[in-house]
């Protein structure tokens, strides 16, 4: 692990304009000219790249301590995988006046290779007339692997999908436990039996068969935050992410929509081999206890944990307790090998 000056002022972070910096590059793993932030563990360096699935680009975005050099010893890769109502941003927030919400900035600054993607259909990604299901999604995280192992020379990553997102990183494991290390499921649902959230959204289940795009405006996004328990997300946050959601557009997929009201379970227990961190906010309706519970009990690994966290609801990402969710997840990201199996 490269190490830098930890002596400089804690998140003095030259963004914006800096995140903009330099000129894509548009062949298939080719990366950004990037800006550099400060960060309290020195410079963190940004870089895009470009995946290909067939004839559909995919855009991918990284972050971690220093550009990379040849030679050097390799960080851990840490891949972010968003959810069916936004897209990467949401691990990257920037929110003017605020510092310390973009998970992707912290986890650099503990040493990770921070990488994520735009789904198909989602941000600056490519457009298809496709729905972007889970299967979908599958597709388009095996795409973005390659580039992640050719420009960082390893072939196993953790992952971290938060929502629909965890269900798209479950299925990819299912598939490919080979590239997969540690992975943790954030408002994770398995067969989604007692979840309020999905009785309700089940109500529009004719619409999501017969429709491949949804409405998803301001008011949507905010609803995320409030929809379980209002307070505990900054209404800050809140209106940073919708105003970096809404430069793509007011519509979105809705494939993983019609997966959780008609076609769970899409990930089997069984199946998931690597070790699995399961985090729950307190209030959140997408899951209930005992439904995570079946698809923790079933999980062949040992090396598991479920985690339910106070006064946060179904993003764990934009909770004013999001520290709560970085420490769980640093902390099984890190765990020692264990000595005795």
């Amino acid at each position: 692990m490269t190490h830098f000056d930890r002596d400089v002022a804690r998140r003095t972070l030259l963004r914006g304009a800096a995140l903009g910096a330099g000129i894509v590059a548009t062949g298939t793993g080719s990366a950004q000219a990037a800006g550099t932030e400060r960060s309290e563990g020195g410079e963190i360096w940004s870089g895009e790249y470009w995946a290909k699935k067939g004839d559909v680009p995919l855009w991918m975005y990284r972050k971690r301590l220093g550009a990379p050099k040849r030679g050097e010893p390799a960080l851990p890769v840490l891949f972010f995988v968003h959810g069916s109502s936004v897209t990467s941003r949401v691990f990257d927030l920037q929110v003017p006046g605020q510092r310390d919400w973009s998970v992707m900035d912290a986890f650099a600054d503990y040493g990770f290779d921070c990488w994520t993607m735009d789904h198909e259909n989602y941000g600056k990604s490519g457009r298809t007339s496709g729905n972007s299901d889970i299967a979908t999604g599958v597709e388009d995280l095996k795409a973005a692997v390659e580039v992640v192992a050719r420009e960082t020379g390893q072939s196993k990553f953790h992952f971290l999908g938060e929502s629909s997102g965890a269900l798209r990183a479950g299925a990819y494991a299912m598939v490919a436990p080979e590239r997969c290390d540690r992975l943790v499921f954030a408002a994770f649902t398995y067969k989604g039996e007692g979840s309020p959230t999905l009785t309700k959204r089940a109500e529009q289940l004719a619409y999501f068969r017969s429709h491949n795009m949804r409405k998803r405006d301001r008011e949507m996004i905010r609803s995320i935050a409030t929809r379980d328990k209002p307070g505990t997300s900054d209404p800050a946050a809140v209106e940073a992410l919708a105003d970096a959601e809404m430069v793509f557009g007011d519509q979105i997929p809705t494939g993983t929509y019609l997966d959780m009201t008609a076609n769970l379970p899409v990930v089997h227990p069984e199946k998931v081999l690597s070790p699995v961190l399961l985090v729950r906010g307190e209030y959140d309706g997408i899951a209930t206890i005992a439904d995570l519970e079946e698809f923790y009990n079933a999980l062949p690994n040992g090396d598991r944990q479920f985690v339910i966290l106070p006064g946060t609801a179904h993003s764990l990402a934009l909770a004013t307790n999001r520290h709560l969710f970085w420490h769980v997840t640093r902390a099984f990201l890190t765990m020692p090998t264990p000595i005795a199996t």
